[in-house]
């Protein structure tokens, strides 16, 4: 079986390459991945495998019926962009303005028609029922899954794969593990109002970007200091903006003696526990109330729950890890 696998790996492998670099080059964000999802209709079509679009408005889902079997497995992909510029200079680099494949969904989504074109080839040697789920809107929560579960996705699945590509591990190396295997994300947003002025004039001020590097600072201790050392957690700014500087043409034509009046402040949480989620939040709050309080501003705070953790079971782990340790040698398990 493994030479066959291989042998039907060969020869789709160049095919598989060319389509991955043309979904990277015409990347689409969330529900909008209308090209995507009709790439992946049309090469199960082309396979005879009979398939549904519009589940969960733009998925796409489709059944490899193996006479005989009983069980159904699902192998599911994501379709979705991120909003980022590409500033690489491969040749298939994206032609979107402002959007980009640098997750990896362009890779999932390639990965997933090449694995149905291997299955259909081999459906004699088959035991179970395949379904295929092309899946929009990963990168947004609450995302695309619970829409394709609503549209009937899930229905008659006992098990169900993914696969992320992932480039700290070499090729041909495989990762897993049993029970949480990617964190919660949430997300933050915090508005924080001061009050501006001229910036001869600090002391007529409530300057809110002196208060907000202060507040970024102090964040990092919420992790080393209310979070216990055998638990894990992550919290990170990635946004902070104040002024009226156009971030794509940089400080050219900013009033740069000026003290805005507010900053705007986001960032993400990632923990694995629900107890550990709500004591990170909890002390983001009470430390933007402690600054803003402390230096006469005010602030609003919203959070976001995003995806909970990823929960691999056991039985399923060790299914993956077999099939792999039949592919690759046991040093790159």
């Amino acid at each position: 079986m493994k030479d066959l696998i291989f042998e039907q790996c060969r020869h789709h492998f160049n095919d598989i390459i060319a389509i991955r670099r043309d979904i990277h080059q015409y990347p689409e964000l969330g529900f909008d991945v209308h090209r995507t999802a009709g790439i992946a209709a049309d090469a199960l079509q082309a396979l005879g495998i009979p398939v549904k679009t519009g589940i969960g408005r733009t998925g796409v889902v489709g059944d490899l019926e193996v006479p005989g079997a009983s069980k159904r497995i699902a192998l599911r992909a994501d379709m979705d962009a991120l909003p980022i510029q590409e500033m690489t200079d491969v040749p298939y680099k994206s032609k979107i303005d402002g959007k980009a494949h640098l997750c990896g969904h362009d890779a999932h989504t390639a990965m997933l028609i090449g694995t149905a074109r291997i299955l259909s080839e081999l459906r004699s040697n088959l035991k179970t029922h395949v379904r295929f789920i092309f899946q929009p809107s990963e990168e947004a929560a609450p995302g695309g899954a619970p829409a394709m579960i609503a549209d009937g996705a899930l229905e008659d699945v006992d098990e169900i794969y993914g696969i992320h590509v992932f480039p700290l591990y070499n090729v041909g190396e495989y990762a897993t593990c049993t029970g949480p295997m990617l964190a919660q994300s949430d997300t933050f947003q915090i508005t924080l109002t001061g009050r501006g002025g001229h910036a001869a004039y600090p002391h007529l001020t409530v300057d809110p970007i002196v208060i907000g590097a202060q507040f970024v600072t102090a964040l990092q201790s919420i992790i080393s200091r209310n979070v216990d050392p055998l638990d894990s957690a992550v919290v990170s700014v990635t946004q902070l903006h104040g002024g009226d500087a156009n971030l794509q043409e940089g400080l050219t034509g900013a009033a740069l003696n000026v003290i805005p009046p507010n900053v705007l402040i986001g960032g993400t949480v990632r923990t694995l526990q629900k107890s550990v989620q709500e004591r990170v939040r909890e002390q983001i709050e009470r430390l933007i109330a402690g600054f803003a309080n402390a230096n006469d501003a005010t602030y609003t705070f919203d959070y976001q729950d995003g995806y909970p953790v990823t929960y691999n079971h056991e039985p399923c782990v060790e299914t993956a890890l077999s099939a792999a340790g039949k592919l690759v040698e046991e040093d790159n398990l």
